[in-house]
């Protein structure tokens, strides 16, 4: 995060969390754009080379996910526990100085 913006949010440095949910996001985000453009292919060459690269960005998600979820950080299969953290981590940005 920038420096600047980081002293404006009240928010010094990026936690863990932080990052690992805004990089499961991403990762999220990349397999879904990944699997339209699979079905937009106008050839079969390049299909078969966005086939492999969204194979490469699930492989991703899934380690990603795997480590929020061992780390406590997200909770795909308790949603009594998720809504809890999401919560939490409202409550966290709404905290944060304007």
């Amino acid at each position: 995060m920038n420096p600047i913006l980081e002293r404006m949010t009240g928010m010094n440095t990026l936690t863990d969390e932080v990052i690992a949910m805004d990089f499961l996001i991403t990762a999220k985000s990349g397999v879904r754009n990944y699997a339209m453009a699979v079905t937009e292919c106008a050839t079969p060459e390049f299909k078969s080379v966005l086939i492999k690269q969204l194979e490469e960005a699930i492989d991703l998600y899934e380690l990603i996910a795997d480590y929020t979820v061992r780390r406590g950080l997200y909770h795909p299969y308790n949603l009594k526990d998720q809504v809890q953290l999401d919560l939490r981590n409202i409550q966290t940005a709404l905290n944060i100085q304007s």
